[in-house]
């Protein structure tokens, strides 16, 4: 039998990809379309871990000079053989990416530039030789990948916001031909700048260095950029004319971020994984690119990568895991009673409807509830579901992954905001041994009324859920050992309790109560305490005092009964 191709898990080097026999969806179709369909400047917004990178360098290595064709035999791009004449391997081409242009100051984040520009400059050693180059132009090439002593490269600060601009125009001079030019993470510098307090001096550097190159450049042929976020024109774009913005909302290039539901299909068949389709496409597909449906390509490379090795490995969360989500946590914190209870209409699947901003700048995306919203859209933690008028959309939260993320983020904040007040924390759980019941249900209620509850359609979810935060709210309780789900009897038991006072074990069986019958719950649970003997690990651990708790929920609303 052949061997199958091996899955691109972060292979970004698309000749890489096919010299190694990587397993490639083929998004070639970008080019053809870029090519008829191109602005001078064409700037595409799409959330990380959706393939930007990789389409950024299958666009170098299809029009650089240079260019072997048998890296696209049988793609897509391949089928036009007059476009492949006419533009494969035809161009100087600059690529760059500004992914890792980041510093704690200012003076280190331009450095980190200085060294990004340097290195593609670089490539181009052999216009220190060019015949077909003035003196004085090898001599600007120079400055462009100038060396220190020390071994670093030095590039003047007069020289950077002009670096590639001159670099294009010595390729352009040399080959007699424009310059495609290829910037990829534009927006990361300007995250970075802002997280550390250097925004502005950063925004007036990049609307320079984008100026010089993408404004003011006669050897420019077209450029093209991606980024996660549409930053406001006026910020960095200005006096871009010939400028188009492809966003996730856009039905053009639709397709080539991300994967389609035939591609998963065909690549899980090529896999012999077909039987795993649904569990990956209720994990991670549920974006919507214009008017395609799309899969997050990282998950599901790298979930088919681990069905592989065992076909039995659950979905896991990838995609949130490869970075920070710093964004979900600020929307958290400033959530307030409305938010949270679309929060709550978002995690049991339901849409809201929100103004969509598109341009916003750095200074303004946690300005407000309102701004948080967009960037969750543009960002991919949210999706949309439709339009409605204007600038208005329904969102949604596209699949499992990130719905598992929005209750992981809901849980820390939980457990923080009640940590705060540890008088109501010993107090709850001591009531717990004076087997104060009406002193718990009030506490409890009171938690679950501040906190963003999950009404899952499934009962079981929804019991994990509450069984989550009793378990958050027991954690404060450091000389008691707590146990969950754990096996007692002749069954497993939600929560069992040592407590270290008269040598005491509390038993906790948690019910939600489907119909409101919030009593009946608390009965049924009792009942399954007895009739499962839950008592039973506790007795064997030498408790003398057992306490047992039918605990039903409904909402934000709860009962609890003593056995």
């Amino acid at each position: 039998m052949a061997l199958k191709k091996k899955l691109p898990v972060g292979v970004e080097f698309f000749n890489d990809l096919i010299r190694q026999d990587f397993y490639y969806v083929d998004k070639t179709g970008l080019i053809i379309d870029l090519v008829n369909n191109q602005a001078k400047v064409n700037l595409f917004t799409r959330p990380r871990r959706f393939g930007k990178s990789l389409n950024m360098r299958m666009l170098q290595t299809f029009f650089e000079v240079g260019c072997d064709p048998s890296l696209f035999d049988g793609l897509k791009v391949s089928q036009d053989s007059e476009l492949c004449k006419k533009y494969m391997g035809q161009f100087p081409v600059i690529s760059i990416t500004l992914k890792n242009v980041e510093g704690l100051s200012f003076e280190a984040a331009k450095k980190s530039l200085k060294d990004t520009i340097a290195t593609e400059a670089r490539r181009f050693y052999f216009l220190l030789k060019s015949d077909r180059l003035e003196e004085s132009d090898r001599k600007s090439y120079e400055t462009l990948i100038s060396i220190s002593e020390n071994g670093e490269y030095d590039m003047p600060d007069t020289v950077l916001e002009k670096s590639l601009l001159r670099l294009s125009i010595l390729l352009s001079r040399h080959y007699g031909k424009q310059v495609i030019l290829l910037i990829d993470e534009y927006d990361v510098p300007l995250d970075k700048a802002f997280q550390y307090g250097y925004y502005d001096e950063m925004v007036s550097l990049i609307r320079n260095l984008f100026g010089n190159a993408l404004k003011t450049n006669p050897d420019l042929y077209f450029a093209v950029l991606t980024g996660c976020l549409r930053i406001a024109k006026e910020s960095i774009f200005t006096g871009l004319n010939n400028f188009c913005v492809m966003s996730i909302l856009d039905k053009e290039f639709d397709e080539y971020f991300g994967f389609t539901d035939s591609e998963v299909k065909e690549m899980l068949s090529y896999y012999d994984l077909s039987d795993h389709f649904d569990s990956v496409k209720e994990w991670y597909d549920g974006y919507q690119f214009g008017s395609r449906e799309i899969y997050c390509p990282w998950d599901v490379i790298n979930y088919c990568k681990k069905l592989c090795a065992d076909p039995d490995a659950w979905p896991e969360d990838y995609w949130s895991n490869s970075s920070g989500n710093a964004i979900v946590r600020r929307f958290i914190d400033m959530a307030d009673a409305q938010t949270r209870s679309e929060i709550e209409q978002l995690i049991v699947g339901e849409t809201i409807t929100k103004e969509i901003r598109q341009e916003l700048t750095y200074n303004e995306l946690d300005t407000t509830i309102e701004n948080l919203w967009s960037v969750l859209f543009t960002t991919g933690y949210l999706t949309q579901r439709g339009r409605i008028d204007g600038k208005k959309y329904r969102l949604a939260i596209p699949n499992r992954e990130l719905r598992e993320l929005f209750v992981s983020q809901i849980r820390e904040w939980f457990k923080e905001s009640v940590g705060k007040d540890r008088k109501s924390l010993d107090n709850f759980c001591e009531a717990f041994l004076q087997k104060d019941t009406t002193t718990i249900q009030d506490l409890f209620g009171d938690y679950l009324w501040n906190t963003i509850s999950i009404r899952d359609t499934a009962t079981a979810y929804k019991e994990n859920f509450y069984h989550g935060i009793l378990l958050g709210l027991f954690g404060y309780m450091r000389d008691w050992i707590i146990k969950s789900n754990i096996e007692s009897g002749i069954g497993y038991s939600d929560i069992l309790i040592e407590a270290p006072r008269n040598r005491t074990g509390i038993i906790i069986e948690l019910k939600y109560a489907e119909d409101g019958n919030m009593d009946a719950a608390c009965q049924k649970a009792l009942a399954q305490i007895e009739e499962k003997q839950y008592a039973a690990l506790l007795k064997e651990d030498g408790m003398r005092n057992i306490i047992k708790y039918g605990i039903a929920c409904y909402k934000k609303d709860c009962q609890v009964v003593a056995g």
